[in-house]
């Protein structure tokens, strides 16, 4: 992993959890709860970030490890744990060359962070190490969101600038704002992104950061997310509608795959 290559950093990491907001009623809770239950424990959240989902369930009392390759994240969430009084076991690794010391009952890739993996032959190596971490009979549940729903032809689409979130930081009472744009390749099946946050005193602009990525994100059909699961060995596989136990739709642009380690 090189130690240096990882997007969430800087303004990225610092701002998020603000941005983002309040998650409490976020519909992938209850779902990737529900699917640890059944699938049994440990458990372990890969691209736990600043512990969205990773600490909630710690303090339910659930065996759950975190890793993430974005040391910045990974000390906001020990930070937040702290807080807590919570002492989540994390991991600083790329899920590409994911090497933890236990097996899973259950592994739970939220966020759709694994279209962050735009290489295939490094999403091929994580899907092969998430089924080595898995126990028999273990099941990985990963979200896929489908970024463009237009004609699949040569012809690059890209966006406007448009601003994706602002909001006043408590502890200084400076305004973060987030711009966003992004141009999609749909015959790539690739989206690269630009991104500008900025720190806002009285209005005025007094810090900036820009942030592109090029490639940043890649989705997959439904089709090629199962072929996915099949390449690495997984089975009993099974698609559903975004964060539900109901079959997936053929337009879904949030769907689910759970897979099983015989």
């Amino acid at each position: 992993m090189d130690p240096g290559n990882y997007e969430y950093r800087g303004l990225i990491a610092s701002s998020w959890d603000l941005l983002r907001g309040d998650t409490a009623a976020w519909p992938d809770r209850p779902f990737y709860r529900d699917a640890i239950h059944v699938s049994g424990q440990p458990a372990l959240d890969v691209g736990c970030g600043t512990g969205r989902l990773l600490l909630d369930f710690l303090a339910e009392g659930m065996d759950i490890d975190g890793v993430d390759n974005s040391p910045e994240m990974l000390a906001l969430s020990r930070e937040k744990a702290q807080r807590a009084s919570l002492q989540p076991s994390l991991f600083h690794q790329s899920m590409e060359s994911l090497a933890l010391p236990r097996r899973y009952r259950t592994i739970i890739v939220p966020s759709s962070s694994f279209q962050l993996v735009i290489d295939p032959v490094l999403a091929a190596q994580a899907m092969d190490r998430f089924f080595a971490h898995l126990e028999p009979g273990g099941t990985l549940v990963m979200p896929f969101m489908v970024l463009w729903s237009g004609p699949a032809d040569d012809t690059a689409v890209a966006e406007e600038w448009r601003v994706v979130a602002e909001r006043t930081r408590p502890a200084d009472r400076r305004l973060v704002r987030r711009w966003s744009r992004s141009t999609f390749d749909p015959a790539a099946q690739l989206e690269h992104t630009e991104d500008r946050y900025e720190l806002l005193r009285d209005g005025v602009v007094v810090a900036s950061e820009d942030h592109a990525r090029s490639p940043a994100t890649c989705w997959y059909t439904q089709e090629q997310a199962v072929g996915l699961y099949r390449g690495a060995g997984f089975t009993g596989i099974r698609l559903v509608h975004e964060f539900t136990n109901q079959p997936a739709r053929p337009d879904d642009r949030i769907f689910c795959v759970v897979g099983t380690r015989p």
